[in-house]
């Protein structure tokens, strides 16, 4: 019989524990090692069961159980310990509050997944986890960030394989009493609930339940609510389930129901209101529009609330593909907003926001990526190559400017260390360095640690993911429909002391899951060398809907089937943050080939860099920045306009010989002797007495230099310095007395973009410099331009000076602003500057006119330009 009527009942905990609650209930104890070491002594079996949920934990737990623990002087002493920990944490000023007044007050962070923990399966991949580390980071460093997104019924998908191989896909509905979740509610007691209107009359409600991030409150929406019509609950059922109308209602309720759900908080909460609105990839671009919505009805135009929207508004984009974009018909947008959720905001208004009007774009289409960018005044990518890639990808918003010039800056993805650390690595480091250089893996003093501790301490982390793949193996074929007594070779599945290499994410065609099954002869004997044996741990999900990727992965779970081979390589189903844990300290390796540059950053080798493993990649993503040479290898690439089949053969074939002849004898530390015959595995590297000194000083170097740089710590200073600081400081200035920089901003861009057509560079001279120049030698530039009804003080005119390349292109350019020499009459001036030759070689200069205003963020920020010709 199913139940007709369904509750969860809240544990009363005794008042000597009654700080259990409190840590339960903020996630910080995700990442806070002793407060989750607490809950798992609490009853270890019990914790095992629930998967580590310290809320589901204590539900478990009657009566008798809690009068037990209530009695335990020892447990009472680390309850109370932990919880006067948690709330120093909670209060006490960090980082962030030494920066003075100029740093932001309060900042919204928008994104539609968020990977906090797998208690909380909120999350898909890369960009989910990415802003879980973002919000913990936050934390550490007492940034006042708020997050926004949505709260799905089933999360993503659990992943499971058919006997054939093929991923099959389970959606486990959530219930958000049982989560670390608590409900946003009214005075009176009466759920906050948060509105939108939707065509035919119909109403989106939503709940906003509330995750607390250590100090970083998350705002979750839920239209799984009895306010709602049945299609109306399902709109946050799955995350990334649907498309069309139903992807649509989703990011409308991420964006537009996010900010009204944080007037609701800072009402209910006294919560300064955000100074800074960051659009965390395009899926919450909607924000924009509400945000622009409240203005108009303070009384501000369109073109002036557009104005002060950007000011503060911050985007990020993680795509380096069009694919990877949100995209909608203009016709289904104007559609939703005509029911009312806009109704004093231009709809032509809206739509120009997303609309492909440049070379090579759709005009029926709206881009969320393009509106992210067109209501954002900063933007960046997250990685340096993906900035550049970026910048590319949406130079057609600022045609005219170089692309170098389009206004998108970088900033690179980080990881958050105490997450993703190996309590054991923590504990090493703790023991020899303190504990304060835990947090942020600070192993600047690596070289002083002894090579044979520190490669112990490796193979004690291969035998733990050993461990852990053998149960997750089993269970995985059982799933698949195998006896028990056909399971007894999971017993030997990999070897302690063999080389272990990981390869694991989400499962899309260009990060090429299947590259090393180019050549499965030479893949098998790289597994099976007889001196230097290599073993391969595999996982990832397709997205549901993705058949290639879905084939991707069968063709690599036969691979592993193949019984001579199966103790060597495996699969893992259900990628998800709790397997991350083991598989990212376990392996020595990570290997990423992705197709380059496809790959916006792609964090998980710097997960594994932080546990002292080496990568082996592709330069793609941060990779491409950050190898040096000591911390792992580079994959060759294909030259450019190699086909995609011998691309693939090139670089599978530049992977299989780095294995062969570099990185597998390197482990084994047998590189010297590989001529005269070396030793097998018994006698050398993981097994032997011979220790491999020169991978050990990668691993040192690796944890020394690269842990760092990779820390989300300094992604979210690099975010708090570059972005929120100049973001806030522009939302205050256009804001100031009654929003009056706004309008004057508004007006200027209105006459620049109505009369910038008028523009002319009518000709440029060079006075002074000889036939055959010489280095050092002086010049005059003299540019006559026609600005009609513009005034001078309102544009630059530029030179930009630097060497020619073979196509009369200016490269290693150097900008510098013209002098206004003489008014000519009727809108015609006179620029001039001296300018010398400071390098030998070709050089070459061009001359411009550009929008000039203090309250621009950058020279293309409006994308207009006249060059001369």
């Amino acid at each position: 019989m199913k139940a007709i009527r369904r509750f969860t009942v809240r544990t009363v905990l005794p008042a000597s524990i009654s700080g259990l609650g409190h840590l339960a209930s903020n996630l910080r104890w995700s990442w806070h090692e002793p407060t989750a070491n607490l809950f798992r002594d609490l009853d270890p079996d019990a914790y095992a069961a629930v998967g580590g949920d310290p809320v589901a934990l204590l539900g478990q737990f009657d009566r008798a159980k809690l009068d037990a623990l209530a009695a335990d002087h020892s447990i009472v002493d680390r309850v109370n310990d932990l919880t006067a920990d948690l709330d120093r944490y909670l209060t006490e000023p960090r980082w962030c509050q030494n920066l003075g007044e100029n740093a932001p007050k309060s900042i919204a962070y928008f994104s539609p997944e968020y990977g906090i923990t797998s208690v909380l399966p909120q999350y898909s991949g890369g960009l989910g986890i990415l802003a879980g580390d973002h919000l913990k980071s936050a934390s550490d460093l007492g940034v006042p960030l708020i997050g926004v997104g949505l709260l799905y019924q089933a999360g993503y998908f659990k992943q499971a394989l058919s006997r054939d191989a093929w991923q099959q896909e389970s959606y486990p509905v959530l219930d958000p009493d049982g989560l670390p979740l608590t409900l946003l509610r009214e005075a009176d007691g009466s759920p906050a609930i948060v509105t939108l209107p939707l065509p035919d009359n119909r109403q989106l409600h939503a709940y906003i339940w509330r995750a607390d991030v250590g100090r970083v409150p998350l705002l979750l929406l839920d239209s799984n609510i009895p306010n709602n019509d049945d299609a109306a609950r399902q709109i946050t059922d799955r995350l990334y389930g649907g498309g069309g109308d139903h992807r649509l209602q989703q990011e409308l309720l991420l964006g537009m129901g996010g900010v009204k759900a944080l007037r609701t908080y800072a009402r209910l909460t006294g919560t300064p209101a955000p100074e800074v609105f960051h659009t965390n990839e395009g899926h919450a671009g909607f924000l924009g529009i509400e945000r622009i919505r409240e203005l108009m009805d303070y009384g501000l135009t369109w073109d002036e609330a557009l104005t002060a929207v950007r000011a503060s508004t911050v985007f990020t984009t993680h795509t380096p593909v069009p694919a990877g974009i949100d995209r909608f018909q203009a016709l289904q947008v104007g559609h939703f907003f005509r029911a009312g959720l806009a109704p004093n905001v231009p709809l032509d208004g809206i739509l120009s926001l997303g609309a492909e009007n440049y070379e090579g774009g759709d005009p029926a289409t709206f881009n969320m990526a393009v509106m992210g960018l067109r209501l954002g005044q900063r933007a960046n990518g997250v990685a340096k190559l993906h900035g550049k890639v970026s910048r590319g990808m949406f130079s057609g918003l600022w045609s005219g400017f170089d692309v170098d010039e389009v206004p998108i800056t970088s900033v690179t993805n980080g990881v958050h260390v105490p997450t993703w650390v190996d309590p054991k690595i923590a504990n090493f480091a703790a023991e020899r360095f303190g504990r304060n250089t835990v947090a942020e893996g600070d192993w600047s003093r690596a070289a002083d640690v002894d090579d044979a501790e520190l490669w112990a301490l490796r193979r004690e982390l291969r035998v733990q993911l050993i461990d852990d793949v053998r149960e997750r193996v089993r269970a995985s074929w059982i799933k698949r429909g195998a006896s028990e007594a056909e399971l007894e070779w999971t017993k030997n599945v990999l070897d302690p002391d063999v080389l272990t290499i990981g390869f694991a994410r989400r499962v899309p065609t260009y990060k090429r899951l299947t590259l090393m099954l180019r050549d499965p002869a030479r893949l098998k004997k790289i597994l099976l060398h007889p001196q230097h044996p290599v073993q391969i741990v595999v996982a990832g999900k397709s997205h549901p809907a993705d058949e290639a990727g879905k084939k991707m992965i069968q063709d690599l779970v036969r691979f592993t089937d193949d019984p001579e081979v199966r103790h060597r390589i495996v699969f893992l189903p259900n990628y998800d943050m709790k397997m991350a844990r083991t598989l990212f300290p376990g392996c020595d390796v990570w290997l990423n080939n992705p197709l380059r540059p496809l790959e916006a950053c792609g964090t998980s080798g710097m997960k594994a860099a932080i546990n002292g493993a080496l990568n082996l990649s592709v330069l793609d993503g941060w990779w491409d920045e950050l190898y040096d040479g000591e911390n792992g290898w580079a994959i060759p690439t294909a030259p450019a306009g190699t086909s995609a089949e011998a691309r693939d053969d090139f670089e599978s074939a530049a992977l299989y010989t780095l294995i062969e002849n570099t990185v597998a004898p390197r482990f084994y530390g047998t590189e010297a002797a590989e001529s005269a015959g070396a030793a097998g595995p018994s006698e050398h590297g993981a097994a032997g007495s011979e220790l491999p000194h020169t991978w050990i000083h990668m691993i040192k170097h690796t944890l020394s230099d690269l842990g760092p740089k990779v820390s989300a710590t300094r992604m979210v200073q690099d975010y708090v310095q570059q972005l929120y600081i100049p973001a806030a400081e522009a939302g205050r200035e256009i804001a100031a007395n009654e929003f009056a920089n706004a309008r004057e901003l508004a007006n200027y861009v209105s006459r620049m973009r109505a009369s910038f057509r008028n523009v002319h560079v009518e000709h440029v001279e060079s006075v002074g410099i000889d036939e055959e120049p010489s280095l050092g030698d002086y010049f005059r530039v003299n540019a006559y331009v026609r600005l009609g009804d513009i005034a001078p003080h309102e544009v630059q005119v530029q030179v930009i000076s630097g060497t020619v390349t073979a196509n009369d292109d200016l490269a290693d350019t150097v900008t510098s602003n013209l002098e206004l020499a003489q008014d000519l009459g009727e809108g015609r001036y006179l620029y001039t500057m001296e300018m010398v030759l400071n390098h030998s070689g070709s050089f070459g200069y061009g001359v411009r006119v550009v929008p000039s205003h203090p309250l621009l963020a950058s020279t293309a920020e409006l994308g207009l330009v006249a060059n001369a010709h």
